[in-house]
């Protein structure tokens, strides 16, 4: 019963983790003046380093968070 308790519990972690990773992009994407979408579409390699960045930032914060 513990393990599907625990199963659990990621599940929810996980989802949630998800939603504020979104909500920092959504966040971020609001404070710079710049069509991130429309700059992907143009292929520029320079966003999307800085994007895949801040995820990974967010994402790491996030794990922080939900392991304390």
């Amino acid at each position: 019963m513990e393990v599907l308790a625990n199963l659990g519990l990621s599940l929810i972690f996980g989802i949630l983790g998800i939603i504020i990773m979104a909500i920092g992009y959504i966040v971020f994407d609001k404070m710079i003046p710049l069509d991130f979408n429309k700059e992907l579409e143009q292929k520029n390699i320079a966003v999307a380093i800085v994007i895949a960045g801040l995820l990974i930032g967010i994402a790491i914060i996030v794990s922080r968070v939900v392991a304390a």
